[in-house]
Formats: structure tokens, C-alpha cells, sequence
């Protein structure tokens, strides 16, 4: 039997979390400052935690956020299946008044079961889920590892945990977050259980 803790973290705060703006899988953006900061933190208070491994995604902002564990020795390994969601056009881009409809256009068709829906060369939650699945089969294969921590990003958070939950995607705004928050979740074998709810107490501590 396969027993497992996920420690799932999104990434630390880069330049453009910090304007507001839509990053996604197309943008490889660097933490920033503060960014850097919450990364140091969230080591200092879990450095003593065991990790077998670590997963991150394909986008740089993943790997400097827990830069600090893999300077100890500890594996890791890059799974795009991890990335964030594409959000095609809007990548990037400066928030307007029309990009403010359009996103909230898209999450209404979201939250309302129509999962397919995409921005222009950008992808659909049902196409991340299949990556996600793909990324989650990587990661439950190894029994041997049983601490391991995963780096990742916001949407891609939010609908990896309603796949952990056994959720539908139209769930994800159930899973709050910000920048280096911290979801731990428990496999016994057979099913997954959140046992931390977007924890940010590493946070808060004084640096």
C-alpha cells in the first residue's frame, strides 16, 4: 500500500503578481524580492521536514522557490504537467477594462460546468486536468518516496486539488491562495485528505 504526504505550494511572488498581472504558462517569469523572501521563510520553517523529493514545474519561478531544499541534496525533477494554465492572448498583458470581462466572462463559464472554454492560444481547465492526471501519476508511481513537496501555480493548484478531492473542476475557487501557500495533503492508500487548508503561518513569521 502506497502511503503518501503532499506538501503543494504555489510559487513565491514575482514582479507581475505584485502588478496584478495574468502570467500563465507562457510567461517564465523570476521571483522578485519579496518573492525571495516568503521563499526563505517557508525553508526556515520546513527544512526539518524529511522530503524524499521534489516536483516542480517547467517554469523557472517553481525551481527558485524552493531553491533552498534542493541545495540540501534533495532530488527533483521537472514535470510540465505541472505548469500553469495557459492563458493564451492575456498573458502578459496590462489589466483593461475589456480583459477585466473577458476574465470575468471566462470564469462564469467556468463555474458554470463549461469546462472546454479557452482563451485564444490558450488552454481549457479539462485540458490542465489531463496534464495534471498525467504529472499525478508520475508522482504517486515512486512508493518509495513518502514526504514530497511539489511547486506549482495558482490555477493549476486549484484544479489539482479538486482532482485530489475528487471534486469537480467547477470547485476551484474552494481552494484559496496566495503566493507560497502551503495545501498538505495525505494519501492512506487509498484516498487523498487535505489535512492543511491554505496554510500561510510560514509567513508570518519575522525574517
Amino acid at each position: 500500500m502506497i502511503e503518501k504526504t503532499l506538501y503543494i505550494v504555489r510559487h513565491g511572488q514575482t514582479e507581475l503578481n505584485r502588478q496584478g498581472i495574468v502570467q500563465g504558462r507562457g510567461m517564465d517569469t523570476d521571483l522578485n524580492d519579496e518573492g525571495s523572501k516568503q521563499a526563505s521563510l517557508f525553508y526556515e520553517t520546513y527544512k526539518a521536514v524529511p522530503f524524499d523529493k521534489i516536483y516542480i514545474s517547467a517554469l523557472k519561478r517553481t525551481q527558485q522557490s524552493v531553491q533552498p531544499f534542493i541545495d540540501l541534496g534533495i532530488p527533483y525533477q521537472k514535470l510540465s504537467g505541472l505548469d500553469e494554465l495557459a492563458w493564451g492572448i492575456h498573458e502578459g498583458q496590462p489589466s483593461t477594462t475589456q480583459n477585466k470581462a473577458a476574465f470575468l466572462q471566462i470564469m462564469r463559464d467556468w463555474l458554470d460546468g463549461r469546462l472546454d472554454s479557452k482563451f485564444e492560444g490558450g488552454e481549457s481547465p479539462n485540458e490542465v486536468e489531463i496534464r495534471e492526471r498525467e504529472a499525478l501519476d508520475v508522482i504517486m508511481s515512486h512508493s518509495e518516496e513518502k514526504n514530497v513537496l511539489i511547486c506549482m501555480h495558482g490555477r493549476a493548484m486549484r484544479l489539482l486539488l479538486c482532482i485530489l478531492s475528487g471534486l469537480p473542476l467547477t470547485a476551484m475557487e474552494t481552494f484559496p491562495h496566495q503566493n507560497l501557500v502551503l495545501y498538505k495533503v495525505e494519501y492512506d492508500g487509498e484516498k487523498f485528505e487535505i489535512t492543511d487548508f491554505n496554510n500561510a503561518e510560514h509567513l508570518k513569521q519575522q525574517s
